[in-house]
């Protein structure tokens, strides 16, 4: 697999770094910059916009995250997703900030275009 073939746009299902594993959904796109390496913007919940910037090797993609928080705190942490192909990736994260005792996690799921049947 390449990280060519990581770009686009998938839906994200996630679980927070707390006890109680909080639940969200949202959107994760792809793309790459001019050296090859992972830009990544996550839309959790249609609200909160998560910035990151990563690299991929051997199917694991890695990306170090930041968001603004409600007072408008950055916050910072790193996500590792396995890549199971193309269309799926199943990760975990954790923030600098957030509860050591657990972690966060996501599965993504690529969006497909929709083919016109005409």
């Amino acid at each position: 697999m390449t990280a060519q073939e990581l770009e686009g746009e998938y839906t994200v299902v996630g679980s927070n770094q707390t006890a109680d594993a909080n639940t969200y959904k949202g959107i994760l796109t792809l793309i790459l910059d001019d050296y090859y390496r992972i830009r990544a913007k996550w839309l959790i919940n249609d609200w909160q916009e998560q910035l990151g910037y990563g690299f991929f090797k051997d199917n694991i993609l890695v990306i170090n995250f930041n968001y603004k928080g409600d007072d408008n705190s950055v916050f910072k942490g790193v996500a590792v997703y396995k890549c199971l192909s193309k269309d799926l990736l199943e990760g975990f994260w954790s923030e600098k900030h957030g509860d050591p005792n657990f972690i966060g996690t996501e599965r993504c799921y690529r969006v497909k275009e929709n083919k016109d049947l005409n």
